[in-house]
């Protein structure tokens, strides 16, 4: 699903839910709103669940040695903060359906 789907779907789910017309421009500030806080909240270390979907939280990948597919040189590839998403039992569950 691209944006413009998501923007879209957003849209009409919440006009099902309360009948006021909620505006394109007003999914996508939400969308912005929302990522703006996922990213403040991860970027200090934060964790953060999504009601119905998931919790994302930081991790660390370690320091580690990894070789050149061409020349087979070996490298090394720094440590790095990586992004770890747990879905929640909802969600789970309303794949497995």
């Amino acid at each position: 699903m691209k944006k413009a789907e998501l923007i879209e779907h957003i849209q009409s789910q919440m006009q099902l839910i309360d009948d006021r017309a909620v505006s394109k421009a007003d999914v996508e500030s939400l969308l912005r709103s929302l990522e703006t806080a996922v990213q403040d909240n991860l970027r200090n270390g934060g964790e953060l669940t999504l009601p119905g979907i998931g919790k994302l939280s930081v991790g660390a990948r370690a320091a580690r040695t990894g070789r050149n597919p061409q020349t087979g040189e070996t490298i090394q590839i720094a440590a790095a903060k990586t992004i770890k998403f747990k879905p929640l039992k909802v969600l789970k569950d309303a794949v497995n359906e």
